[in-house]
């Protein structure tokens, strides 16, 4: 099994979402597409060495990934639950809980390592009906580079017309952010972690809603040791919002 890696995705196989719309400016968030996933298992495993079922548990949608290890003759399953939305329901859940699952057999975890990428309102079209405003501008990221911990380190993405709108570049070889695989612990933020994390919030124009999004908390006060070192390391290499 340890011969078959999973690579890190390409730049081409990268997908740009909005997460967020104001005045200021928007966020995005970064995702791969299904086709993804089944091009990367078919590369590392084979069309006949993996497999996908899906199952239902009290109505929630669950995708299970096996692949087939020669070594033993077995296979190993690794499971996933799928959210929804109310255009295609099944659709979506299938697709979405399928995805995840191969999140956990490392395709595209990398992701999870990105900055949280704020782009400024000078950058891009923003329009505003009443209190809500809206961004129809499409973006791609053309240029990835990851670190040895197959951690983020560069990125680059540009706007429809192909103008570079938000750059990252590495502070040198052999960066790191907070380990990924440290256990997840629930508790509750301590009043100095709110500070800091509100303050980290203010300077680089992210909101809340965007990490409640991205790291799936529902309240942020409750939100495990973990996941508090994840946001601010990601927030740690973003921009200020302010800056030029």
């Amino acid at each position: 099994m340890e011969r078959n890696k999973i690579r890190q995705l390409r730049a081409d196989e990268i997908e740009c979402r909005v997460s967020t719309v104001n005045e200021k400016g928007v966020t995005l968030l970064l995702y791969k597409e299904a086709r993804v996933d089944q091009k990367i298992l078919d590369e590392a495993f084979g069309i006949f060495g993996w497999q996908r079922s899906h199952q239902s548990i009290e109505g929630i949608l669950y995708c299970t990934v096996s692949v087939y290890d020669k070594d033993t003759n077995t296979w190993i399953a690794k499971q996933d639950v799928g959210t929804t939305n109310f255009a295609e329901k099944e659709k979506s859940q299938a697709s979405d809980s399928f995805k995840r699952a191969c999140v956990n057999w490392g395709i595209g975890r990398e992701l999870y390592t990105a900055p949280f990428i704020w782009i400024p309102a000078d950058k891009v079209g923003i329009s505003q009906k009443g209190d809500k405003f809206y961004c129809n501008d499409s973006f791609s990221v053309i240029s990835i580079g990851y670190s040895e911990e197959r951690e983020i380190t560069e990125l680059r993405i540009v706007n429809g017309k192909g103008k570079i709108v938000y750059e990252l570049k590495a502070k040198g070889k052999g960066q790191k952010t907070l380990e990924d695989q440290e256990e997840s612990q629930e508790g509750h933020l301590t009043r100095a972690q709110m500070d800091s994390l509100k303050a980290e919030l203010e300077r680089t124009g992210v909101t809340m809603d965007t990490v409640q999004d991205r790291y799936r908390i529902q309240r942020p006060d409750a939100m495990s040791e973990s996941d508090y070192k994840k946001v601010m390391a990601a927030l740690a290499k973003t921009k200020s919002a302010n800056a030029a």
